[in-house]
C-alpha cells in the first residue's frame, strides 16, 4: 500500500488502558501501514483510569482527515456521554472515516452521538444494561465477542478490542497480515466473532 492510513485515537480522562494500548499495539506492528494519533478536546496530556499519562498530539479542532478511529470505554464515559462537543467530534469523524470502532462502554458514546441507529452493536457485558440505555434505536447483541455492522465495528469488554482489531486488520491488509500481527505480539487470536463467554457470566442472552 502506498499510503498509510491515519488512525485516531480518541482519550479522555478515564478511558480503559487496555481498550486503547491493545489495537494500538496490533495496529502498531504494522507500521507502514498506520499512523497512530492520539486525540483529545485539546492537546496535551491525559490519564488513563490507570492514571497512565498519553499525549494527544491532536485537538478536536484538528483539520488532518483520520481514515479510522477508534473509541476506547472506561469509567471515563459516565462523564464522556454528557459532553456535546466530544460527541459532535465522534457525529463529524465518524461521517467520513473509512472504518469506526469502539472498545468496551466506548460504544455507550457512540450510541450517544447517534451514530450506531439501526446498526447491530455490542458491548463490555458487565456494562451491558448501562450501555444499551444510551442507544435504544441500536439493535444490541448481548451475545458477541465483537460485532461488524459494514464499516462499523463495536467489541466486547477490554481485551475484546484486540480481537476486533485484528478483525479490521484482516479486512484491510488481508488475513496473512492479521495473523503476523497477532504472532509478533504472541497474542492468542479468538477469531470466532460470537465466540463470548462472559454474556453468560453476567446472565445475558440474543
Amino acid at each position: 500500500m502506498s499510503q498509510k492510513r491515519d488512525i485516531a485515537v480518541l482519550v479522555f480522562e478515564g478511558f480503559e488502558t487496555l481498550d486503547v494500548m491493545g489495537p494500538i499495539e496490533l495496529f502498531g506492528m504494522h507500521p507502514d501501514a498506520f499512523a497512530i494519533h492520539f486525540v483529545a478536546s485539546t492537546p496535551g496530556n491525559v490519564a488513563s483510569v490507570h492514571r497512565l499519562q498519553v499525549v494527544a498530539t491532536e485537538g478536536f479542532e484538528s483539520e488532518r482527515h483520520f481514515d479510522l478511529v477508534l473509541v476506547p470505554g472506561g469509567i471515563g464515559t459516565r462523564q464522556a456521554i454528557k459532553d456535546e462537543v466530544l460527541l459532535d467530534w465522534i457525529r463529524n469523524r465518524a461521517a467520513d472515516a473509512e472504518i469506526l470502532t469502539s472498545v468496551c462502554t466506548g460504544s455507550a458514546l457512540l450510541a450517544m452521538a447517534g451514530v450506531l441507529d439501526g446498526r447491530r452493536a455490542t458491548t463490555n457485558k458487565m456494562a451491558f444494561s448501562w450501555v444499551t440505555e444510551q442507544g435504544p434505536k441500536v439493535n444490541w447483541i448481548a451475545r458477541a465477542r465483537w460485532v461488524e455492522d459494514g464499516d462499523v465495528f463495536t467489541s466486547s469488554g477490554v481485551s475484546a478490542g484486540m480481537d476486533m482489531t485484528l478483525a479490521v486488520i484482516a479486512r484491510l491488509l488481508g488475513q496473512k497480515a492479521a495473523e503476523d500481527a497477532a504472532l509478533w505480539a504472541e497474542y492468542t487470536w479468538h477469531r470466532d466473532a460470537d465466540h463470548d463467554p462472559f454474556a453468560e457470566t453476567w446472565g445475558l442472552t440474543g
